[in-house]
């Protein structure tokens, strides 16, 4: 969530890089505005009337004392009357806050001075590029035949067990799925992230702290009895362990890690965009967040990139990076970078990491602080990434590394899972 001062301070800046993403409703940043000056102006009598009450209060008590009880009594009535007034300023207090409120919260994150201008992901800048794409054999074949063959995922299964988009992954399919998971939190945790196990549900309070709510309502799967909302990530409750904490500066930086499955209600419907494990439902991810010091945060930025550029070079798939344009970043994103890796049956590029800069967004919103060395508090800076989204990377790994005698894995993941070959 954004501050009010920071609007204040720079109303005409705000439109521009709102306008950066594609955001609309500009007149709402005035609209916060005047808010928060009527809100102001309420605190102001209220501080104002409080005064004369405490001065009323202080004069009673002398007049009393010198035994001018008439012209006490008087004076009681008088604050008797400022207090029925203040009386009043609660509900209203109220009301104008829960609408400042209401409208901030309809605000996305500024985007970095970084960010390129655009609409789509058309417009997304490419930063990087690396590896060869594989030349498959001539009966080369798209993951969801080769899952099919191997007998390594059954989506009527899931079908029948729950619905479309719920993949069952079977036999060497699912270990294949646990190798990747153990890879990747093993890779996190030599780096120095901490491992977690969250819960898979969040509450109302901790959906809305990272932006979840009310921007991605729509798209998660509501647990309507208890107000619970199945996560879309990992990063919701991970980055909430840390809601409504006052850090030490020298414990910065906090750096997490966590498996997850993820639960999504906007998978597609049709062509080979959304076939297989392309888009699903629900699908499972490692996720790495930290949390830091504002002047920091770029620089941890490009090395949570780096992170996932070694991860995916281990794992021998060609990737690309993509620097988010303006109109494809996320609600609460100031700046994201994108990895894709190249699907070569089905000649097309499949995303499988996000690597977001949220600034004080997030740590705004769950009021995460910190005490600088000066002892002023201040709001952290908050990052996610994935590392990695595993149905698109499954997807790659098998279309990529298909033979004619077998699916043969890469050398990192051979310990995992125990051989070096699918068949």
């Amino acid at each position: 969530m954004l501050q009010v001062q920071v609007l204040r301070n720079n109303k005409e800046d705000v439109k521009k890089k709102l306008t950066i993403k594609n955001f609309k409703q500009l007149d709402l940043v005035d609209i916060i505005i005047a808010l928060d000056d009527e809100r102001k102006k309420l605190q102001a009598d209220f501080d104002a009337i409080q005064a004369n009450i405490n001065a009323a209060s202080k004069e009673i008590g002398k007049l009393m004392g010198q035994g001018k009880k008439e012209e006490a009594e008087l004076m009681k009535v008088e604050v008797g009357n400022l207090k029925l007034k203040v009386a009043g300023f609660g509900e209203a207090q109220e009301t104008i806050e829960k609408k400042l409120h209401d409208a901030l919260v309809l605000l996305p994150n500024l985007p970095s001075d970084l960010v390129p201008a655009g609409v789509s992901a058309d417009d997304n800048i490419t930063v990087d590029e690396h590896g060869e794409k594989p030349n498959l054999y001539a009966d080369a074949k798209p993951h969801w035949d080769l899952i099919e063959q191997y007998k390594l995922v059954d989506f009527d299964l899931g079908s029948k067990i729950t619905g479309r988009g719920f993949p069952v992954y079977i036999g060497k399919g699912a270990k294949l799925q646990r190798a990747l998971i153990q890879y990747f939190l093993d890779y996190n945790t030599a780096a120095g992230y901490t491992e977690f196990i969250p819960p898979f549900m969040v509450n109302e309070a901790s959906a809305y702290a990272t932006g979840q709510l009310p921007d991605k309502e729509g798209q998660m799967y509501h647990v309507t009895a208890d107000g619970f909302y199945l996560i879309p990530t990992a990063e919701v409750p991970v980055t909430n362990i840390y809601r409504d904490t006052l850090l030490k500066e020298e414990q910065l930086p906090i750096k997490m890690t966590a498996y997850s499955p993820c639960f999504r209600r906007e998978a597609g419907s049709f062509g080979k965009e959304v076939r297989g494990l392309n888009r699903v439902h629900q699908f499972e991810k490692v996720e790495i967040i930290q949390l830091v010091q504002p002047e920091k945060s770029y620089d941890t930025l490009n090395q949570m990139v780096q992170h996932v550029a070694v991860l995916l070079q281990n794992l021998q798939l060609p990737y690309r990076i993509l620097k988010l344009c303006g109109g494809d970043m996320s609600f609460a994103s100031a700046l994201t970078y994108d990895f894709e890796v190249w699907s070569a049956a089905q000649e097309r590029w499949l995303e499988v990491s996000s690597v977001s800069n949220f600034e004080t967004f997030q740590t705004n919103r769950m009021k995460c602080r910190y005490k600088n060395a000066d002892g002023k508090t201040q709001l952290a800076h908050s990052l996610n990434g994935s590392s990695l989204a595993l149905p698109r990377i499954f997807a790659a790994l098998v279309e990529n590394n298909q033979t004619a005698d077998g699916i043969a894995l890469p050398e990192v993941l051979h310990s995992y899972f125990g051989g070096n070959i699918i068949n």
